[in-house]
């Protein structure tokens, strides 16, 4: 008995619909890569920010019902992710959940909820683009909002992808821009307060300050508790520890100041010394760079272009710290519709604009 078998040349069979479908996507997949390679001759964003809008409106206007258009934007992200990181862009950060998308339907959330739960486990399939490209998966935003099974997904696949280093994509989920900054300012005020308090109350200080004066800007209303409350910080700072645990001579850089509180004490009067009126302006307790490090985007350079779908040109609460010198395109396609003509369209106006903020930037 014989069997006929399908000729093959290379990858395709000549069952008909199967050699089109396989000789298309062969000749678009290096149509793409040769187009990438003429991009790549000149500046490529190094990180790319996307705010996914448009998802209902898509829903609506294709007659979906409304959860369909949010699975037809994942779809869209998947390609474009899949671009970017063939185009050399090695961070990517997306929109995907903001803080004020709870004030939604509480059907509604619960669908985004479950659809997040099945692409978080999705992400961590053999298959999936995480694993191709090598991408570093990071959750951004206050996570504690979320719901356990949601967080807990969120965390395996960050502990999953950790050692992946070829690309990096963060996913803000239950994020603000202004939520980021007070939690950035919260953690610096901690930290230098806890650094303030080991570095110069433990020397009796507080012998020079009045109830109601200032200590680097913060208004001591009891002494006795303010100081109290530094007791034990103290004590571990007379047994040779300092700042966060850290030797004693991590704190030099604050005794230069106080060296003049120290040695000059207050008046009868109650007048405080100079030293402690002019401490604020010589070094601040909290500096630019002690905010920048307890942000959530921490982990990432600021973005060199930001694209939000459906025409909008507003930032809605994203990234507001780190877009100050950032490029935006508001493409008119719904975020389903977009593909890889509007991100060409997007390397094109960062190329042309480049120049202009390189030297914007080397100004400030």
């Amino acid at each position: 008995m014989v069997t006929s078998v399908p000729n093959k040349v290379g990858n395709y069979s000549s069952t008909g619909n199967g050699v089109q479908k396989l000789f298309f996507d062969d000749i678009t997949t290096f149509l793409r890569r040769c187009l990438f390679r003429v991009l790549s001759v000149g500046p490529i964003p190094t990180h790319l920010a996307l705010i996914m809008d448009g998802n209902r409106r898509y829903a609506k206007k294709q007659n979906l019902k409304e959860g369909e258009g949010h699975k037809a934007g994942y779809l869209a992200l998947m390609s474009l992710l899949r671009y970017c990181y063939e185009l050399g862009i090695k961070y990517v950060t997306i929109y995907a959940f903001s803080i004020e998308n709870f004030k939604r339907r509480p059907d509604e959330v619960q669908s985004l909820m479950d659809l997040m739960l099945e692409k978080m486990e999705a992400l961590l399939m053999e298959e999936s683009i995480v694993n191709q490209y090598g991408i570093r998966v990071c959750f951004i935003g206050n996570l504690t909002l979320l719901s356990e099974p949601v967080r807990a997904a969120a965390e395996k696949v960050m502990k999953v992808t950790s050692n992946n280093s070829k690309a990096m994509l963060l996913v803000c989920v239950a994020y603000t821009a202004s939520n980021e900054i007070v939690h950035a300012v919260e953690g610096s005020c901690k930290e230098k307060g806890k650094e303030f308090r080991l570095c110069n109350l433990n020397n009796n200080v507080m012998d020079d300050v009045k109830e109601g004066e200032k200590i680097n800007g913060i208004v001591v209303h009891d002494i006795q508790d303010f100081y109290e409350d530094t007791s034990v910080e103290s004590q571990e700072l007379k047994q040779g520890k300092g700042c966060n645990g850290a030797p004693y001579h991590a704190c030099e850089s604050f005794e230069s100041n106080w060296d003049q509180v120290l040695t000059s004490k207050a008046s009868k009067s109650g007048e405080v010394s100079e030293g402690f009126r002019n401490l604020r302006q010589e070094d601040p307790v909290i500096k630019l760079v002690d905010i920048e490090k307890h942000m959530y985007m921490a982990v990432a350079p600021d973005p060199d272009m930001l694209i939000r779908s459906s025409g909008e040109s507003r930032l809605s609460n994203f990234l507001l710290w780190q877009t100050s010198n950032c490029q935006l395109y508001s493409p008119a396609a719904l975020w389903p519709e977009i593909g890889l003509s509007q991100l060409v369209w997007a390397i094109l106006k960062f190329q042309q604009s480049h120049s202009y903020l390189e030297k914007k930037m080397k100004q400030l």
